[in-house]
């Protein structure tokens, strides 16, 4: 009696490690649209500190290797990158402070941000890639491509310039303000932080909309939105 061999089960392929390329902003060249920026922004999450907001047009003919979604980077990557992408391109970085976020609401306080970085480029562009699945309001074409820090080079460069930047400012908001751990969560919501704000009690950085931070203040869902008025 012969036996049937048993196949062994094939494992599955690791998916590819896909990184953002330059072959959207080449085709926008081929269609005769220079210079073309990407743009996104660090910090819509964290209960304190601003958003900030880059915009960056790559040089064609220096795209910088390894740029990647600046959260799949370590922060030494990040810091390379970022020396590399501010040595070669134009770029420009805009921040909504806490106040405005409360004011407005996070959304429209990052696409104010967005808009802003892009007008404060050394040369107006043409197109403009922007992360997410809003566009903003800029005087030139703007297509809003979601995980585009992924997949588009331009975003991804933008990604890295307001991820360096807002981390080098919560940094300097730690130091100011010891006991709250800035410098390691970046205002992010973490046990420490939550501990800190129990303890200490919110600062003039947090964002009295979020509500983690209205608690900590003792506020009502009625008296907080009283004080941002």
């Amino acid at each position: 009696m012969s036996r049937v061999p048993v196949r062994t089960p094939r494992l599955p392929l690791a998916e590819p490690d896909l990184r953002p390329t330059f072959r959207r902003e080449r085709a926008a060249m081929k269609r005769g649209l220079w210079p073309v920026a990407g743009c996104d922004e660090a910090g819509r999450g964290p209960l304190a500190g601003p958003v900030v907001a880059a915009a960056v047009i790559l040089d064609p003919q220096r795209v910088p290797r390894g740029l990647n979604d600046s959260k799949k980077l370590s922060a030494a990557e990040r810091e390379a990158l970022y020396e590399k992408i501010t040595k070669n391109a134009q770029f420009a970085v805009a921040v909504a402070s806490p106040q405005r976020i409360d004011r407005d609401n996070i959304l429209r306080a990052s696409l104010w941000a967005l808009a802003r970085a892009v007008a404060g480029l050394p040369e107006r562009p043409k197109l403009v890639f922007v992360d997410g699945r809003d566009k903003i309001a800029v005087d030139c074409e703007c297509q809003a491509v979601i995980s585009g820090d992924g997949l588009i080079a331009s975003i991804a460069a933008a990604s890295i310039i307001a991820k360096v930047v807002r981390d080098r400012l919560m940094t300097c908001l730690g130091a100011a303000h010891p006991g709250y751990g800035f410098e390691r969560h970046m205002g992010y919501s973490v046990p420490e932080h939550f501990a800190a704000l129990s303890r200490l009690g919110p600062t003039i950085h947090h964002r009295r909309s979020f509500a983690p931070v209205a608690e900590a203040l003792g506020l009502t869902a009625a008296a907080q939105a009283d004080t941002l008025l």
